[in-house]
């Protein structure tokens, strides 16, 4: 299983600490796993304007490269006025939908207030059903306070809901996995 965790934004730390906290939670699931971390603060990635990949500059052809390569996802992100930040919906443009189709998808968000966890059942779970994607029933959500000082995540709620969204990825890619090869 090929895991790509994505961190949406392209500002502070705390989203890709969070991503990664799934990544290797996943990896210590499912060993032979193989989890990458797309943290979009890495690149220098253009606007989805409708042209053709290959017109695209390398960066941009890579993260489209990344997502289209992986069997499951860890979408994470920071709530910036009640929504995901703009480059995480510019990947979701870059990307056709049908990358996204009958693949695994978790959320983790984090934010300032904690009523922006809505944002993921509002915002991103629709945007996951549209792709046809299948969605982790739980999701993890960070407010500042679950961080201390260093951004190192403090709060042991946020630590077991990442474990449970972790154990959800794995669980429901191994049982699709099975479905499908039993299909063909």
């Amino acid at each position: 299983m090929k895991v790509l965790g994505i961190s949406g934004t392209i500002v502070g730390s705390k989203t890709a600490i969070l991503v990664n906290r799934v990544l290797k939670e996943i990896k210590e699931i499912s060993p032979q796993s193989e989890v990458t971390l797309l943290d979009l603060r890495d690149y220098n990635m253009e606007f989805c304007d409708g042209r053709k990949t290959e017109l695209y500059n390398a960066d941009t052809q890579k993260i489209i490269e990344l997502v289209s390569l992986a069997d499951a996802f860890v979408i994470g992100f920071p709530v910036f006025n009640c929504s995901m930040p703009a480059p995480l919906k510019n990947v979701f443009d870059l990307v056709s939908p049908d990358v996204f189709r009958n693949k695994v998808m978790g959320f983790i968000a984090n934010g300032g207030t904690y009523q922006h966890y809505l944002v993921i059942e509002n915002q991103l779970k629709p945007i996951a059903g549209y792709f046809r994607a299948y969605v982790a029933p739980n999701y993890v959500y960070a407010h500042t306070d679950h961080f201390n000082s260093n951004n190192e995540i403090q709060d042991a709620d946020v630590v077991r809901r990442i474990k449970d969204l972790a154990h959800e990825i794995v669980h429901m890619y191994k049982g699709l996995e099975v479905k499908i090869n039993h299909v063909l």
